[in-house]
This record gives structure tokens, C-alpha cells and sequence, in this order.
């Protein structure tokens, strides 16, 4: 009982700090009655903090009518003073308070904080889907990466930064201090993105492998026994993995102004390097074995459709369902011929054709609208537990072709997947 009133105290007091933020007095004292929001935020359980949401998404609206007026004025006059009226009513006043509680010392991480909580509530609470617009609108703007600074990751970097490193790969887990180790050797690189009002805070990390040729599996890449490499060696750079570090940046592109920047950077430090590409997952693949291999939206062409229909009946995708297959022993290393071929051949037109769908292989999505191509198709390439599952054991590699990644771009914004020859005598 007590603590509940406490917290209606938090909770009120928050209100009423946010009320004060955006008036007058607040404009002049901004950081002083940010702070104080901050502390009241700070100290809400769950449940206040959606009621705080609330408040957010309620109170904190264009007025509707000021808005008809405005965009019935802008009809009428058509010109650069009615558009600017136009633009200033129609923005949220919470996007004017959230510029004001950045102001506040732990500001920008405060907002970070808070988006990463709208987020968890978006589900059962979809009015709060503006708020949570607003802060992808000003976040996107203040991790604008001309803003951001890049920093290679060493093993002299701080102590806490490494542990964060170890913490944050969500890709291939970091087996403890030897493995990180290996993966700051001099033929391995990692490069994060770090924002100024948040030191010490990597924002997302790539990890590059320096190798001889493409990479075809990821298991010479992450053996912490393997053999440092000779720089004389150095041919291809590998980005064999990519994690984000901030929840509440979700949806503020970084990772792929990432890759182009270190690409750069490396080509600098190694002329000798040649090309650019991933050793990526699937995480899709299989889940879509599961629902049987739906069809994409496209239409196929008469010897298209036979030869998907022929993988989907060889591979029986339905029945078994995949963990089925795996808990019967299946192993890539142990599969027929048949049944490789056609794995292959579903994986191709997967990438191939259901990338651009709204609903395609998240990475692949990413990669290719990055302005990528689709290389090769690598069998046997992750045989870990979490690949099994989530594609099979099969990897890709994205290719980058720097003077081409405009291109490319624009044809997948077109919805076409640029692809290798290689990928598509898959299929």
C-alpha cells in the first residue's frame, strides 16, 4: 500500500515535471526541470511507467482543430510562411519535450532508456505507437552517423568497453576473455560506432575477419586456436557478425553506414584488400521450411515453379517439422545427396525471391537493400546448435562491390535481388 502511493507520488511528479519542462520557465531552465523529470522517471516500477505513456500519448498531441486550420490555410495560400505554420502545429509538442529533457547531463541516455520500455509496451498498448514515432523521429536524427564516431576495438581498449563487446554479440557468442582475445588478433578487426554524449557506450560493433579468400564457413573464423594470419595474406575482409547495443535505437539505421566507413577504413590501412563480403546466417530459413515453403508473391516462370515444387517434395518440408529432423539425428554432414540439393535449391529461391518481402530473411533484407549482392550459398557452413535450427547449417555471403552498392540498392528498393551465377545454377 505505502509503496504503491509512493509511486503515484513518482508518478505525479513526473507529470507535472514534464508540464513545467514545456512551458515558459521550463524553456529557460531546461536542464534543472529536465534532471527532475529524469529523477521522477527513474524511479517508476512497470505499472507507472505505463501511466506515464499514457500521459505521454494523451496530453501531448497537436491540437486537432489548430491542424485542420493550419492545413486548410496552407491550401488556400499555398505559400512558405503558411507551410511553416503547417509544420509547427502539426508537430507533436512531445517532440519539443524530449529535445528538452536531451538537454539534462544523462539525457540522451534517459530517452534511449525510455524507448527501449515503449517498445516492451507497443504490443499491449498500440496508442502509444506516436510517442514511440516521435522518439524514432528525433533519435534518428541525433544518430545521424555524420554525428557518430568510429573506433576500432583493441585488446588495450578499457576493460568495461571489452566486457561490453562480450556482452552485446548476438551473432556468435563470445566464449570468455580467450576468445575475444582471438578475435582482436592482428588478423581479425572490430569497429563500433559511439555517439559523444555517450562515452563509453559502443552503439553497434562489426567483426572483420582478414583472410585469403571468401570465407565458406564460420568455424575458421570464431577457433580460438586458429593460426594468426600474415598480412601479405590479406586478400578478402569477412563481416562475420553485426550487434546492436541499444535496444531503444531500433529502427535508426547505423549498421549499414558502418560497414561502408570500415570498408573505407580498411582499404586505407590494407591496399592489398580486394574484396568486401559477409560469411552471414539465415535466421528465417528453416521457420519457412516450416510453413511449407509457402510460394512467394512473384510469379515464377513455368520451370521455376516445377523446380521448386520438386525441392519442396524432396525435402518433405512439411512433415517432419524441422526440430523433428534434428531430434531425429539429421546432420548436414550425414544428409543424401537429394536432400542437399534440394536444401540448397529451397535456400536459394528463399533469398532469391522472398527477401523483399515484408516478411523476408531479416539479414538478408538488410544486406541487400544495403546495396549488396547475393554471392554464394555455403553448405555445412554453421554447425552449431543455433545454426542447425535456424537455417539448416547453411550461410551466406553478401557481397560488396563498393562502386556498385548504389546500384544495387536502388534494384532491391525495386524489389530485384541481384545475384551471382553461382546462386542462381542453384536453382
Amino acid at each position: 500500500m505505502l509503496e504503491r502511493f509512493l509511486q503515484n507520488k513518482k508518478l505525479d511528479a513526473a507529470k507535472l515535471a514534464a508540464k513545467k519542462l514545456l512551458s515558459a520557465r521550463g524553456e529557460a531552465n531546461a536542464q534543472s526541470m529536465a534532471m527532475k523529470l529524469i529523477d521522477n522517471y527513474e524511479h517508476l516500477d512497470k505499472r507507472s511507467q505505463t501511466a506515464f505513456f499514457q500521459h505521454l500519448s494523451s496530453e501531448f498531441n497537436p491540437d486537432p482543430a489548430k491542424v485542420v486550420d493550419a492545413a486548410n490555410r496552407y491550401n488556400t495560400e499555398r505559400n512558405e510562411a503558411s507551410l511553416i505554420h503547417l509544420f509547427q502545429t502539426v508537430e507533436p509538442p512531445r517532440q519539443e519535450l524530449l529535445r528538452r529533457v536531451n538537454r539534462a547531463p544523462a539525457g540522451t541516455a534517459t530517452i534511449l532508456k525510455m524507448r527501449q520500455t515503449l517498445l516492451s509496451f507497443l504490443k499491449e498498448h498500440p496508442a502509444f505507437q506516436a510517442t514511440d514515432a516521435d522518439m524514432h523521429h528525433l533519435l534518428s536524427s541525433w544518430f545521424n552517423p555524420g554525428f557518430l564516431e568510429l573506433h576500432q576495438i583493441t585488446w588495450n581498449s578499457p576493460a568495461q568497453l571489452l566486457e561490453k563487446i562480450i556482452a552485446h554479440e548476438s551473432v556468435h557468442a563470445i566464449d570468455g576473455w580467450d576468445d575475444l582475445r582471438r578475435r582482436l588478433q592482428p588478423d581479425r578487426r572490430c569497429f563500433a560506432f559511439f555517439h559523444p554524449q555517450l562515452p563509453g557506450e559502443p552503439l553497434i560493433f562489426v567483426e572483420v575477419a582478414l583472410v585469403p579468400g571468401i570465407a565458406r564457413d564460420i568455424a575458421g573464423l570464431i577457433n580460438k586456436q586458429a593460426p594468426v594470419g600474415e598480412p601479405k595474406t590479406f586478400k578478402s575482409a569477412i563481416f562475420y557478425s553485426i550487434s546492436n547495443c541499444q535496444p531503444g535505437l531500433k529502427g535508426v539505421s547505423l549498421g549499414n553506414f558502418l560497414i561502408k566507413r570500415v570498408a573505407q577504413k580498411l582499404i586505407e590501412e590494407i591496399p592489398s584488400l580486394k574484396t568486401f563480403c559477409t560469411l552471414s546466417p539465415i535466421p528465417g530459413f528453416t521457420q519457412w521450411l516450416d510453413a511449407g515453403a509457402p510460394l512467394p508473391e512473384v510469379k515464377l516462370s513455368p520451370v521455376q515453379l516445377r523446380k521448386w515444387q520438386e525441392a519442396q517434395k524432396t525435402c518433405a518440408v512439411a512433415n517432419p517439422l524441422w526440430a523433428d529432423r534434428l531430434k531425429s539425428g539429421w546432420h548436414p554432414e550425414r544428409a543424401t545427396e537429394a536432400d542437399k540439393a534440394a536444401l540448397m535449391r529451397l535456400c536459394a529461391l528463399y533469398l532469391m525471391h522472398k527477401t523483399p518481402e515484408e516478411r523476408g530473411d531479416a539479414v538478408g533484407k538488410f544486406h541487400l537493400s544495403n546495396g549488396a549482392t547475393l554471392h554464394q550459398i555455403n553448405w555445412a557452413a554453421d554447425l552449431s546448435k543455433k545454426g542447425l535450427q535456424q537455417s539448416g547449417g547453411i550461410m551466406v555471403n553478401y557481397l560488396y562491390e563498393l562502386d556498385k552498392v548504389e546500384e544495387q540498392h536502388e534494384a532491391f528498393s525495386n524489389k530485384t535481388v541481384r545475384f551471382s551465377r553461382g546462386v542462381e545454377k542453384l536453382v
